[in-house]
């Protein structure tokens, strides 16, 4: 793990200059990684939370916190019990807190700039089964996360002049209409109208969205959709 940690180029992460201090997340996860008593620990929270992943004085979350993510979920699995809690509480406080304005996005391998909640959520889902074995806390982080949802298109068909898409859906997408941004290659558009038409069976994350006065062509296969409210978020 801590060969993961020192892999990142921290200081190449993009960061509100006045608040966003690189060093502390490499420093603060490798004592969380490291921390054998409730001191160490302390001291490690305090580098991450004061200016390496978040900054909770003033509420505000750094794209760092995306790529330390599944690193602070790997401390929670393998290290001290308390160092456990502080990675949890801190993966809590990053889905909950806002970017700066020119900092809200993280760019994921493929180019997509997701939002920084966003893609916190989709590390946290990938680790659902480990944080609902923890009981209330993780299944509390879960449904956090929920509300930060996930649709990746597979089929669509024309219904009238609206799509239905078929595709797999992550999180909760709630009733009524929303609206949600559309990424397909890099780019960004907004779907002013998006509502779900099937929920999820059990054990099945297939659903259907309704994507009002779309044509199919317009929704490719791998097309995926976040909610839009997210990517409006701002410190």
């Amino acid at each position: 793990m801590l060969d993961e940690i020192d892999a990142v180029d921290w200081d190449s992460l993009p960061g509100h200059p006045a608040w966003y201090e690189p060093d502390r997340v490499a420093r603060g996860l490798r004592a969380l990684a490291e921390a054998a008593n409730l001191v160490q620990v302390a001291e490690a929270g305090s580098l991450l939370g004061g200016g390496g992943i978040v900054h909770g004085h003033s509420a505000a979350v750094f794209p760092a916190a995306v790529v330390a993510a599944p690193l602070l979920l790997d401390i929670a699995q393998q290290g001290h019990p308390a160092a456990r809690d502080t990675a949890l509480g801190l993966l809590d406080e990053a889905l909950s807190c806002y970017p700066h304005a020119g900092y809200t996005r993280a760019v994921a391998p493929d180019g997509t700039a997701v939002p920084i909640c966003c893609a916190i959520a989709h590390h946290l889902r990938a680790r659902t089964d480990f944080l609902a074995g923890l009981g209330k806390r993780g299944k509390s982080l879960l449904a956090d996360a929920a509300p930060h949802w996930r649709f990746e298109i597979r089929q669509c068909v024309a219904d009238g002049g609206d799509t239905a898409a078929f595709g797999i859906l992550a999180g909760c997408l709630p009733d009524g209409v929303h609206e949600a941004e559309m990424h397909l290659a890099g780019a960004i558009t907004v779907l002013s109208e998006v509502t779900l038409e099937y929920p999820p069976a059990e054990d099945s994350p297939e659903a259907c969205v309704r994507v009002i006065d779309r044509h199919p062509r317009e929704l490719p296969p791998g097309v995926i959709l976040f909610p839009a409210g997210c990517g409006d978020r701002v410190h």
